[in-house]
């Protein structure tokens, strides 16, 4: 398998890009889900909610490595061709999932910001985007969480659509982003 993308299948590169980006969303999800089994200020609690922010900060990082994987190569063809209807719903899927990949982490730098809080970026202490704003933080962390949640929803549709299209309407979506020498 190559790296770049073909007509026929994604590359090595951005199938690895794909799937990482999947572990370090569920990476993020599970840090600040599971702060909540430990109390207020201790350090395990305090611990995930660093790598929550890090981790988030490194979806932001790779999302523009993964936008330009997209735009500079070519998007393996489905076969079967999909209708129009189906063409039109995952180009709006693919956008709500890049827009998502965008504005969360942008919206956790600005609540952080917003908070007065430390920006942290393994090692390194990221500036502020914005100045301190009490009003500002509750209506940001409520955004961020609302969207967050949404989120879970956005990625299940995405796999449960893949799952359709490789089980339902037998067509080569999930294989083309599938590991080399795997046909799902």
């Amino acid at each position: 398998m190559t790296w770049k993308n073909t007509e026929q299948r994604y590359g090595s590169l951005s199938i690895a890009m794909h799937w990482g980006m999947l572990l370090l969303m569920i990476a993020v999800y599970a840090c600040i889900e599971l702060r909540v089994f430990y109390p207020k200020g201790s350090d395990p609690r305090e611990a995930l909610k660093q790598w929550h922010f890090m981790l988030g900060l490194t979806v932001f990082a790779l999302l523009w490595l993964r936008l330009a994987l997209r735009l500079l190569g070519p998007i393996p063809r489905i076969e079967p061709p999909l209708g129009i209807w189906q063409q039109r719903f995952a180009a709006l899927m693919h956008l709500a999932l890049y827009l998502f990949m965008f504005v969360m982490p942008l919206l956790g730098w600005l609540l952080l910001s917003s908070e007065d809080k430390p920006i942290p970026f393994f090692g390194l202490q990221l500036p502020a985007l914005i100045g301190p704003d009490e009003a500002l933080a509750k209506s940001l962390g409520e955004i961020h969480e609302t969207i967050g949640t949404l989120g879970y929803f956005l990625i299940g549709l995405h796999a449960a659509a893949a799952l359709a299209h490789h089980y339902f309407w037998h067509d080569n979506t999930l294989a083309r982003m599938l590991p080399s020498g795997r046909n799902g």
